[in-house]
């Protein structure tokens, strides 16, 4: 699970990044509006911890932009501002929660869970089903008419994007910085290398589904 935390604290940042990997959670962070909102633009992220007041660009300024561009990541915006009407500003424009500072560790850890029992969410809540596939991303295994295998860390983490968006057109760079990082540097040619993997796992389990190359663009999970 990849979560960007946009925060201009950086004692804080450190803070949190150790709690949220301690749970097993990928975290990149950034301190500014104007970087947040690129980050968030690659919509390499499963959730974005936003700060309220932040150098360049405020965190309002970033959850409406990505709103009107329809990037619908999970937000849950963390802030000092406990007053009603910021909390209804911050709703109104498109957060998912509202967590106050100073807030405890544990509480934070909950706000997260609770948004991934959510219908639609970004946490693995169960085996994912497309076409006569079956992912599970808990356990990293691939299930077909023919058997099952299991999965590397890097097939998993694809095959559950393309699992959670079938049938649609994925850029490339979108894959890379969903999967490596947004700012890992990583060849494209290792994507190539890992879709020539995903495309064996689902022969070896005798499944129909296909992975289609989108010239000039990305690739497609299709039946």
């Amino acid at each position: 699970m990849r979560i960007l935390m946009i925060e201009d604290n950086k004692e804080l940042c450190e803070a949190m990044a150790f709690h949220l990997k301690k749970e097993g959670y990928t975290v990149d962070i950034c301190h500014d509006g104007d970087d947040g909102l690129h980050w968030a633009q690659q919509q390499a992220h499963d959730l974005i911890l936003l700060d309220r007041m932040l150098p360049r660009l405020d965190g309002l300024q970033v959850l409406r932009c990505l709103r009107r561009q329809g990037i619908m990541t999970p937000v849950l915006m963390v802030t000092a501002l406990d007053g009603v009407g910021d909390r209804v500003d911050g709703l109104d424009a498109g957060a998912d929660d509202y967590l106050i500072k100073p807030f405890a560790t544990e509480e934070l850890l909950a706000r997260i869970r609770a948004m991934g029992r959510r219908p639609r969410s970004w946490e693995s809540g169960g085996a994912l089903r497309y076409g006569d596939a079956e992912f599970d991303p808990l356990k990293k295994q691939l299930h077909g008419p023919a058997g099952s295998c299991s999965l590397s860390r890097r097939e998993s983490d694809l095959f559950e994007f393309f699992f959670k968006n079938p049938a649609q057109t994925l850029p490339r760079m979108v894959l890379l910085s969903h999967v490596w990082g947004p700012d890992a540097g990583v060849e494209e040619g290792n994507l190539d290398n890992y879709i020539h993997f995903l495309r064996r796992r689902l022969k070896t389990v005798g499944s129909a589904l296909r992975i289609k190359t989108v010239r000039g663009v990305g690739y497609q999970l299709e039946e």
